[in-house]
């Protein structure tokens, strides 16, 4: 099977909205997904944009995303911090998820960051153990904190 792994264009939104919307069920929090299609576009798209992404390609329609933003630490500079990354349940076990990561670090160290950093759910056995091939730290000292408006 064969991949096309490139940088996401506004176009893209509707579908990677539809991505996100499949993440959520796998994480059973589908009701979670309260962005705008207008916000998420504006975010991604607009005058300043907050957030970018790589898309794989099978065929000419997207099949996984990996989206990112730019996080500044006092300690290492800045890093890259991974939102997510999303293979459709049907592209699953077929290196999509390596495809998108290994793209995804590559950016990172040409654009001289100092490393990458995301987030798994505890429960997340495949995602953990996908990440572990990297060599990954799980850092099990820190508390997610956060304020919704």
């Amino acid at each position: 099977m064969e991949f096309n792994i490139r940088r996401a264009v506004k176009a893209d939104c509707p579908r990677l909205m539809e991505l996100v919307r499949e993440l959520a069920l796998y994480e059973k929090a589908p009701e979670e997904v309260t962005v705008s299609m207008a916000e998420f576009e504006e975010a991604g798209f607009g005058e300043h944009p907050v957030w970018w992404a790589f898309v794989a390609e099978h065929e000419g329609i997207i099949v996984g995303i990996s989206l990112y933003y730019i996080r500044y630490s006092t300690w290492k500079g800045r890093r890259l911090y991974l939102e997510d990354i999303i293979v459709t349940e049907e592209m699953r076990g077929k290196g999509v998820g390596k495809l998108l990561m290994d793209h995804t670090i590559k950016y990172a160290k040409e654009a001289g960051f100092s490393g990458m950093m995301w987030q798994v759910l505890d429960w997340n056995e495949p995602a953990i153990n996908f990440y572990k091939k990297y060599n990954s730290n799980f850092d099990e000292g820190w508390v997610n904190v956060s304020i919704n408006f």
